[in-house]
């Protein structure tokens, strides 16, 4: 167990990293903790909440809250470690992410306490700083974390909007003709496709500096195969690149509820959808039967060469059954108008940089460069 350094005693509380015994406590928690929204969703890890944890580092420690009296688990939060490109050079960034408290027990200084066991995780030196999202509508969230922290609370500063666009998946089409070779990539090209995503990743803030090793059975892209990629071709030069990543098998988005005009025009859009074969909105408790587009990389940020990746990449989805095609872009990216062309339900969260005051000045330090998070690895 590890100790709490707060100003007040924690009789009722005990603080400590996650292990195998806490996992059905974890997966009940994330099942009964929905995120805000016109479509209000939870973000479950079934059937082994440790499996997608990969994904989101190297490296990743989660810390588990519990009642002592009672001995429930009261609330959760994970800091991972990744490799990224900070303004065009390689270094570990570290990831804060699901930052979960019970119903039963919010309004009760866990997440100050919980700040400060991951100011002690952070004191291991191995990141300058942190990144971040939350969701546009938890105003709660925001205002706790970002508006009016507390003074012992780490410092969020918002980079940018980070728009996640549920693509509608029409049923297959023909590809259009056009001036690039668009195909799904082999083994063989591998070292080639990971040397692309280095370069042009590096020219995008906080772009994953993923190695050859990492997607050759690596807990970091698990379930993605070297045949997921689609690759750009023009006159023989690989000019983009983008991947199709099916996580149902240990991370599911499922729909909890519908509000606002959605709720109401629900049934109507669903005969619609039918009658334009369209996927119907799922049902609250159903999952999303959604993948991912992921490792978006086009060279000079070509919208041509996105729209011919985006399209190919979306035949796949079609072809393999999948309902939504989820793509996640920066406000600011120029990639972004290409993917809003297409049929989509929007989801934003405002991205941000977290670092402690004494821990430097990594915000500051970021140039210019358009932000780029994986959203798979969130």
């Amino acid at each position: 167990m590890l100790p709490v350094r707060a100003g007040r005693p924690t009789p009722e509380w005990s603080f400590e990293l996650a292990g195998p015994k806490d996992d059905p406590d974890i997966r009940r928690l994330l099942a009964s903790s929905p995120m805000p929204g016109r479509v209000s969703v939870t973000f479950e890890r079934e059937p082994n909440y440790f499996l997608g944890c990969g994904t989101m580092g190297h490296t990743y420690q989660v810390v588990v809250v519990r009642h002592r009296p009672s001995g429930d688990l009261a609330g959760i939060g994970c800091r991972a470690v990744q490799s990224r490109f900070i303004n065009g050079r390689e270094e570990n960034v570290g990831y804060l992410s699901q930052l979960r408290v019970a119903p039963g027990f919010r309004g009760r200084w866990l997440v100050s306490h919980g700040f400060r066991l991951l100011r002690a995780l952070d004191a291991d030196g191995h990141v300058a700083g942190y990144v971040t999202t939350i969701v546009e509508e938890n105003r709660v969230a925001r205002g706790l974390l970002a508006a009016r922290p507390r003074p012992h609370f780490p410092v969020y500063r918002q980079v940018d909007t980070l728009w996640t666009l549920a693509l509608i998946v029409r049923g297959p089409q023909a590809a259009p003709p056009g001036p690039y070779q668009v195909r799904q990539g082999t083994r063989a090209e591998l070292g080639a496709i990971v040397a692309f995503l280095r370069w042009h990743g590096a020219a995008k803030q906080f772009f994953p500096a993923y190695t050859e090793a990492d997607f050759l059975d690596s807990p970091l892209t698990l379930g993605f195969r070297v045949e997921d990629f689609v690759v750009a071709y023009q006159d023989g030069a690989l000019v983009g690149i983008l991947g199709l990543w099916d996580q149902s098998a240990y991370k599911q988005t499922v729909v909890r509820g519908y509000r606002g005009l959605l709720r109401w025009a629900k049934p109507l859009y669903n005969v619609g959808a039918w009658l334009a074969r369209f996927p119907a909105l799922p049902r609250p408790g159903q999952p999303v039967h959604a993948a991912y587009a992921s490792f978006i990389c086009v060279a000079d940020n070509t919208p041509e060469v996105f729209h011919a990746l985006l399209g190919h990449v979306s035949r796949l989805a079609a072809a393999r059954g999948y309902h939504y095609l989820m793509v996640g872009l920066a406000a600011s990216d120029p990639l972004l108008p290409v993917a809003r062309e297409r049929p989509a339900i929007a989801y934003p969260s405002r991205l941000y940089t977290v670092c402690w005051k004494e821990a430097g000045d990594f915000h500051e330090r970021l140039d210019r460069r358009v932000p780029y998070v994986e959203i798979a690895a969130l």
